[in-house]
């Protein structure tokens, strides 16, 4: 099986039962929901699709949102703007009525309050940049270091400058409350800028808070200082390398996604690699040798999940993309990684002890590592150690809990009634494991549980899936 996840973003080219069909058979585990571009009625009906699908799969499909967030966009422009390198033009501030035609306007009341002469506008993810030469009470004077042509709605970074936002906006609100409804397993929070952003949508979520994993998008410089209290407050973490790429330095964002992957590995915690992982499919039927390699780094690093943007909601070949992520994860997870999880902090009894499965496992050569689990909590400790030779089977009795099961890597979850009896329970895992997936009668497994177990005492056997094959085949006749 491939143990890295595969996410995709859907849009107009892919939003319709049968595109979806085709890209969850391609390898597609997670879709995602951009609400920067979604409206509520047409992603009920993609998630409604999403839930349809799920009842004829083998494995199912998970659904993540992902916030707008405390977004800052230039105006409306009639037609368009020609910027030419060493232009000076001017910048007004949201809320001034008069405005030139010439001016550009960015919808932030405090930006002239935040920038300094000789700061950074960057627009439109980089490709125009301007330098502020001099502010006045709502405009400033900039010049134009890197000139284009400017539509309307462009996006804007402030680069190094903590801009007074809330984590949280308004339109977020409604889409989260809208995400709540709608039973989705993740939520990934745009512009993630300290571990309090993670514990206000907590709040917000309330009793729902154990059923919706909370993803953290790292998007700017201050996200990447409060890396470790971010990383400890969430289920999860996004290297948003879009907004992240124009926030820092270029050639420092290799070195921030590795530190991501590694502290996340740390801390055991899921980490997705996102944005720009096969930009040329958008147009072309073929990676770029350069994509190729930038997805097999993830791979090697041992991410979660790698995800697809603009390739699977606008690209004319979004299944083919998902077949390439699929190949060239296949490929890359032949060989060691570079296993970052040596450093994981056994900070707890339960992941001591699953550490000692893995351990077990991987010296055995087992096949398989069994976790029968309620909430997905030992599954998860297992993930955390990354066993390299041991795909991890989670037994549960919960469909949300074997959904938020499915970003974990190297996992594959299925949903079974617990019997009374644990050997019961274990001989239908058995029979399921050997019905579906490339399992034989000799394989060796590890089994490792505390829910089949009445005084929640934790486990270690070592089985052969034929001995309880056969137990589940006396059992049913």
């Amino acid at each position: 099986m491939r143990k890295t996840k595969i996410i995709c973003t859907i849009g107009p080219a892919t939003s319709d039962y049968e595109s979806l069909h085709k890209l969850a058979d391609a390898g597609m585990n997670i879709v995602r929901l951009n609400m920067s571009h979604g409206e509520h009625d047409s992603c009920a009906q993609i998630i409604k699709s999403i839930k349809t699908l799920n009842r004829k799969l083998h494995h199912p499909v998970a659904i993540l949102i992902d916030t707008q967030g405390p977004e800052i966009r230039t105006g409306d422009i009639n037609n368009e703007l020609s910027l030419k390198t060493g232009d000076v033009i001017s910048v007004v501030a949201r809320g001034e009525a008069d405005v030139e035609a010439s001016s550009i306007q960015i919808n932030y009341e405090d930006l002239i309050n935040d920038v300094n002469i000789g700061d950074k506008i960057t627009v439109d993810n980089g490709l125009i940049n301007l330098e502020v030469l001099s502010k006045e009470q709502r405009t400033m004077q900039c010049r134009v270091i890197d000139g284009g042509v400017l539509k309307s709605k462009r996006h804007v970074n402030l680069p190094g400058i903590r801009v007074n936002l809330p984590a949280i906006t308004e339109k977020d609100r409604r889409d989260i409350l809208f995400a709540m409804e709608q039973e989705v397993d993740f939520i990934a929070l745009s512009f993630v800028r300290s571990a309090d952003d993670i514990r206000e949508l907590k709040t917000l979520l309330g009793d729902k808070v154990d059923k919706i994993k909370i993803i953290a998008k790292i998007e700017d410089q201050e996200g990447v200082k409060n890396l470790d209290a971010i990383i400890q407050e969430a289920a999860g973490v996004m290297v948003a390398r879009g907004d992240l790429g124009v926030e820092i330095p270029f050639e420092e964002l290799p070195i921030v996604q590795r530190q991501i992957i590694s502290q996340c590995a740390k801390y055991g915690r899921r980490v997705i690699v996102a944005t720009h992982m096969l930009e040329s499919m958008i147009e072309n039927p073929m990676p770029t040798r350069a994509e190729v390699t930038d997805v097999a780094n993830a791979v090697y690093e041992e991410a979660d999940a790698i995800m697809l943007s603009g390739e699977t909601t606008v690209g004319k070949y979004p299944v083919k993309c998902v077949e390439v992520l699929d190949r060239i994860a296949r490929s890359i997870e032949k060989n060691r990684g570079l296993r970052f999880s040596d450093e994981l902090i056994m900070d707890n009894d339960k992941q001591e002890i699953a550490a000692a499965a893995v351990k077990l496992a991987e010296s055995i050569q087992a096949k398989a590592i069994v976790v029968p689990t309620r909430r997905g909590l030992m599954a998860s400790l297992v993930t955390n150690c990354h066993p390299q030779s041991s795909i991890i089977c989670a037994f549960t009795n919960d469909s949300r809990t074997r959904r938020k099961l499915v970003l974990n890597r190297n996992v594959l979850s299925y949903r079974i009634n617990f019997s009374s009896d644990p050997e019961k329970t274990l001989a239908n895992a058995a029979h399921i494991m050997m019905s579906r997936d490339e399992f034989s009668e000799t394989d060796k497994v590890v089994v490792i549980s505390d829910a089949l177990s009445s005084h929640g005492i934790e486990a270690i056997q070592i089985r052969q899936l034929g001995d309880l094959v056969a137990r589940y085949e006396i059992d049913h006749t």
